[in-house]
């Protein structure tokens, strides 16, 4: 994809927020990139669990009815914008009839029911994540952001995403940079 600004296609990376960002909503988060282009970017945010929402009551509610067994974990907030849409984050073993992303070798995204269906039937992707809502970016914003130090780039990993808990990506994703987390600061700056 072309940038016409001259920044770093950031599809298929992972944000970092820095400490000190002043939304509530990206505290410690880790988003994965999905899409980034001249017209703005796209992202889920992989390390915050739902408060209270979990596959069984979104499946429920979408009267889908899951296998017997089903792993039926929690759904993430993927970000503030449009939190009543659905996505699947997932690994490219599996491929929608309908729509999916394929993001990068590693990353695939389907954002419509089949995907879901075919988890509550038991054969889901290798590795997954369901979320609601996303993040994303108009023209040039990401790039505002990235200038004023809100957040780190690195490379996404499906162990980092799908394997690790949680509450460990964060630090995890520094670590992946070699930076330790405790020697981030809060105040921003440039050279």
């Amino acid at each position: 994809m072309d940038i016409a600004s001259g920044a770093t296609d950031l599809t298929g990376k992972m944000l970092i927020a820095m400490p000190g960002m002043g939304d509530p909503r990206f505290e410690h988060a880790v988003v994965y990139m999905c899409a980034h282009s001249d017209e703005g970017a796209m992202g889920l945010i992989v390390n915050k669990p739902s408060g209270d929402v979990t596959m069984a009551a979104l499946l429920e509610q979408l009267s889908i009815s899951p296998a017997p067994g089903l792993d039926l974990r929690q759904v993430h907030f993927g970000g503030p914008v449009e939190v009543g849409r659905g996505f699947v984050l997932h690994t490219p073993d599996y491929k929608s009839g309908l729509t999916t992303l394929q993001v990068d070798e590693d990353f695939n995204m389907t954002g419509t029911l089949d995907v879901l269906e075919t988890i509550a039937r038991g054969n889901p992707p290798e590795r997954w994540m369901a979320m609601l809502g996303y993040a994303g970016w108009g023209p040039g914003q990401l790039e505002g952001e990235l200038a004023q130090n809100a957040w780190l780039v690195c490379d996404a990993s499906p162990e980092l995403v799908f394997d690790t808990a949680d509450a460990s990506k964060w630090e995890a994703a520094l670590n992946s940079m070699g930076i330790p987390a405790h020697l981030l600061s809060a105040e921003g700056g440039t050279a």
